[in-house]
């Protein structure tokens, strides 16, 4: 799992340092040059954060932080990953704005909840309520949803039974939307004893999944090569 945040004080800081100090690759995603370390007490952070993944920017060198560079950054950190997770936000915070750019984008957004007359928990509990955020109380919740969960079984799955012929030829034809066997015999052009053993490698695999009704979806990728939350 790579972590991407924004260097900022506080929880971003936070998921930087930890996802070093477990020996995990993170990203920082700037609202300045790269040369323009802000805030400045992370300049060390950012060196570090550098050596285990990278720290990048849309700015050139030389360009000075300015509040309008923050909200627009988010929808890079947003776009990079697989799902924003909101953990404290007043109602005006830029993790909000994070937030709305995830949706936009459709990724998965989470939330943690907080007591409803703390300002700092009424950004995650909206969330929650009004724009569907998954409730998260703790890393499980967010690796479920993703389907990561079970990401090493599902890897050593696949370097079992590397993705067949076969496979390769179906898998394109099932979507994140729910699709009949039917149909997909229909749009691969193959038989039915073909389709049929295909589609039950490719569940054993976590590859995609069976909602009933011989109706399937594709799962979220499982890549071991990046992961990003």
């Amino acid at each position: 799992m790579t972590v991407v945040s924004g260097l900022a004080r506080g929880v971003d800081a936070a998921a930087h340092r930890a996802a070093l100090e477990a020996g995990h690759r993170t990203i920082a995603v700037l609202g300045s040059g790269a040369d323009v370390i802000y805030p400045r007490e992370h300049t060390k952070l950012a060196e570090d954060i550098a050596r285990n993944g990278a720290v990048i920017t849309e700015h050139p060198l030389g360009v000075r932080p300015a509040a309008q560079n923050f909200p627009r950054r988010n929808r890079i950190m947003s776009g990079m990953t697989l799902g924003t997770v909101v953990v404290e936000a007043g109602e005006t915070s830029g993790a909000l704005i994070t937030a709305k750019h995830a949706l936009e984008q459709n990724r998965e957004v989470f939330a943690v909840p907080g007591n409803s007359f703390s300002p700092n928990s009424r950004g995650p509990n909206r969330l929650i309520s009004e724009s569907g955020a998954k409730l998260v109380l703790d890393y499980q919740d967010v690796l479920q949803e993703l389907n990561l969960s079970s990401v090493g079984q599902q890897i050593e799955m696949a370097a079992l039974f590397p993705r067949g012929e076969n496979e390769s030829e179906i898998l394109p034809h099932v979507t994140y939307d729910p699709i009949h066997i039917d149909e997909i015999i229909r749009s691969s052009g193959l038989n039915i004893s073909t389709v049929s053993s295909a589609l039950a490698m490719m569940e054993l695999k976590g590859v995609i999944k069976q909602v009933g009704g011989m109706n399937y979806i594709r799962l979220k990728e499982t890549a071991v090569e990046y992961q990003a939350v």
